[in-house]
Parts: structure tokens; sequence; C-alpha cells
């Protein structure tokens, strides 16, 4: 083609790179502080670890805020699915409004964002025993890879009888 000069329904690359989208009516406000109790009790209870402190749970909390989203919204609905609080129930009913809730796009985005900042809190790798990415320091194969103590040893016993044919197959 030769040097056209852009048409109508032709765009220059810098028109190209301008955000056209429109901001929302109104920014979302901040969560109450019953909305951030329900939204670290759900988080607790999707993400049970019973010997963490609230730390990592109210950090999880946090950036699931900073993500946005219809947040206020959706805990309402929780507190709803739980009859009125959901910060009130034991662990059992408090399991059963989640997975009430399981396919909404709320827990979605809880979910989505939880599952990255809770366990990527430096203080659940060492609640966890985890030490950290080992690529640095040369791999895990020469630093304990097998180290751990938590495990049963494995019972190894060499099998001494003739082979079972229907493992092995044919004669031997």
């Amino acid at each position: 083609m030769p040097n056209e000069s852009p048409g109508e329904d032709q765009l220059e690359p810098v028109d190209l790179r301008q955000d056209t989208t429109t901001e929302p009516d109104h920014e979302p406000g901040p969560l109450t502080e019953a909305q951030r109790n329900t939204l670290v009790r759900l988080i607790r209870v999707a993400y049970p670890h019973p010997d963490f402190p609230d730390g990592p749970y109210q950090r999880a909390a946090e950036a699931v805020q900073n993500a946005g989203g219809p947040l206020a919204e959706g805990l309402d609905q929780l507190d709803t699915e739980a009859g009125g609080s959901f910060t009130g129930l034991g662990d059992d009913e408090a399991t059963a409004a989640v997975e009430r809730i399981a396919d909404s796009d709320f827990f979605g985005l809880v979910h989505g964002t939880v599952i990255v900042a809770l366990y990527d809190d430096h203080e659940v790798w060492e609640l966890l025993g985890y030490e950290g990415p080992s690529f640095d320091k040369g791999g895990y194969l020469n630093r304990g890879f097998d180290d751990l103590d938590w495990l049963p040893r494995p019972r190894v016993e060499e099998y001494t009888a003739e082979p079972r044919v229907e493992l092995v197959g044919g004669d031997h």
C-alpha cells in the first residue's frame, strides 16, 4: 500500500496506545471494620492453618482490598448467607457458607488474590518450614533436599521372591 493518510477507521500508533476506558462512576469506599473482620475470617476459613497467627491473614486481606472489585457487596452477601454475621459462625457453619459462595465472582477474586498473597508471605514460609527459593544458592540437591525431619522414615525393603508376572510381564 502506498503512503496513505489515515482514514476515519485507521488509527495512528500513538492513538492505539491511549487508554480510552472510562473510570467507574465511583470508587469503592473503604471497608468498615466489621467487613474487614469478615474478610479475615473468610480467609481463615478458606485457608485453615490453626497455628498461624493473625498477621499473615490480615496481610492477605489487605491484598484483597487492594485488588479492588465488588468486595463490600460480596462480604455483605456472605453475612446474608451466614444468616446475619459470618464472623459469629462456628467453623463447620462458616465452611458451609463459604462452600455456598465458592462459585461466585466475589470468591474468585478473594481466592485468586489470597492464594498468592498468603503463601508468598515470608512469615508463612517460616511457619511452614519453607526456606525460600534455592536457585541463587545452588539448588536443593546439595542443600538438604531430604531434610524433612517431620516425615516418618520410609520403610525400604528389597523384594526377594519370584518376579510377579502380572507386574513385569512375560517369562523371566
